[in-house]
């Protein structure tokens, strides 16, 4: 099937609150996408195993920007598209520091999340995953100090959360890195030129989509680059301020369902204007 648009979402705070399923406003409004022949796809900072269960409830169809734009995945088969991995030393080194600063620090991986020894978000991940039966759950890992003298897992995102400025001053001082917030205290760690908007490029390259026919809809500084990549930009009620800035339409919070609102109100009107 030919799509004639492509939506590209942010998932927390955009399409659904963080812990909550996506509301039934929402469901409707990505079904309408699909009924007037666009694509939806989803934009994540979280890892592909954190989207499972979404991908299930919207039966979506469309490649999956996760970990930030260093994994495209493909839902149907399970399998990246593309993968931006984090050259093996740089990540040994900055476990190093982590495990020396018990920093709450959680890798994203082609094969799992890896819950490094300061982590806080396995009851997060847990709780995610007793929701689900086990072929959709997220493959769960512990990293300890002895990983260290073996040859590492593959990483494509570091998550760190409420880090001290000198771990944030250290990140940044890898030229190969990229560094972005995601979220209150939430950082993003990735390999530089990665992000949200470059996955909405390579998705709308793979899918055909016309560069002037795409959308995209978030909240926070690392939904910035997707914006700024559309043709479209939408920003939530409440966003960063350089997403207000940017955006051509502003929407309601979630919490309003403003996804479902900038669906109804602006992307589908656009899309029926340019026909």
């Amino acid at each position: 099937m030919n799509r004639l648009f492509l939506v590209a979402s942010d998932m927390d705070h955009t399409l659904l609150m963080p812990g909550c399923d996506v509301s039934s406003r929402n469901i409707e409004a990505v079904n309408r996408i699909r009924d007037m022949g666009g694509a939806f796809v989803l934009s994540t900072g979280r890892s592909f195993y954190m989207t499972t269960k979404y991908i299930r409830d919207l039966d979506l169809r469309c490649p999956v920007i996760a970990s930030n734009g260093a994994s495209i995945y493909d839902p149907l088969s399970r399998r990246e598209i593309f993968s931006s991995l984090i050259e093996e030393e740089t990540a040994r080194d900055l476990l190093k520091l982590f495990i020396k600063r018990n920093t709450n620090a959680t890798l994203y991986g082609p094969d799992g999340i890896y819950l490094m020894p300061g982590s806080l978000r396995g009851e997060f991940l847990e709780d995610y995953n007793r929701s689900l039966p086990p072929d959709l759950q997220a493959p769960l890992y512990h990293l300890t100090e002895d990983d260290l003298g073996r040859p590492l897992p593959k990483f494509n995102k570091f998550l760190i959360i409420e880090p001290r400025h000198d771990e944030l001053d250290m990140v940044r001082s890898y030229p190969s890195l990229d560094l972005v917030s995601s979220a209150g205290g939430f950082f993003d760690v990735m390999n530089k030129g990665i992000s949200k908007g470059t996955g909405l490029r390579f998705i709308a390259g793979h899918l055909g989509i016309s560069s002037d026919m795409t959308f995209a809809l978030g909240d926070s500084e690392n939904d910035l680059s997707m914006l700024l990549s559309s043709s479209h930009p939408i920003a939530m009620k409440g966003s960063d301020p350089r997403l207000l800035q940017a955006a051509e339409y502003i929407t309601d919070t979630c919490e309003e369902d403003g996804f479902a609102k900038a669906v109804g109100d602006f992307i589908l009107k656009t899309v029926s204007e340019k026909r």
